[in-house]
């Protein structure tokens, strides 16, 4: 009896749907990392992309703990000399895009490298309600109910 691999034939990927009002953003991040890698599925092959596809609405409701909404800062840098800029986190859940907090989560626990690319192209956020992926027909997945902790 041989270790399982899994072909790209074998696999089969399912689209969720994960409501993300009132979840706390790390225990959110580790599930759906957990669902774009695979490794919820008995099939996981660590060198293949066999994880789901994920959509999360409602991003800028997403609940941070203890003093993490304006104590959490995220840093970049122009390029330029003395280039860094930064920005908290409740400046970007209220401004234009706060979906980038919970694609910013996931990815610093996805894989870095070609494979964690090619999973990270499976998530997509959107910070209201609404989704024009009707017609994938997303299962919704209530992580609220894995945990009491999950929810805030």
């Amino acid at each position: 009896m041989g270790t399982y691999s899994a072909k790209p034939s074998e696999i089969e990927k399912k689209w969720w749907l994960i409501d993300a009002d009132g979840l706390v953003l790390g225990r959110l991040a580790s599930i759906v990392a957990t669902y774009l890698r695979g490794k919820h599925k008995p099939t996981f092959s660590p060198h293949m992309d066999c994880g789901d596809n994920i959509v999360i609405i409602n991003a800028e409701k997403v609940k941070l703990t203890g003093a993490k909404r304006t104590a959490k800062t995220y840093y970049w840098h122009t390029g330029h000399p003395g280039g860094i800029k930064s920005r908290t986190a409740d400046k970007i859940l209220d401004g234009a895009h706060p979906e980038r907090v919970i694609e910013k989560a996931v990815q610093r626990m996805i894989t870095r490298g070609p494979l964690g690319r090619q999973q990270m192209r499976n998530l997509r956020v959107y910070g209201g309600g609404e989704h024009p992926h009707e017609a994938q027909m997303p299962e919704a997945l209530d992580i609220a109910a894995m945990n009491s902790k999950n929810a805030r």
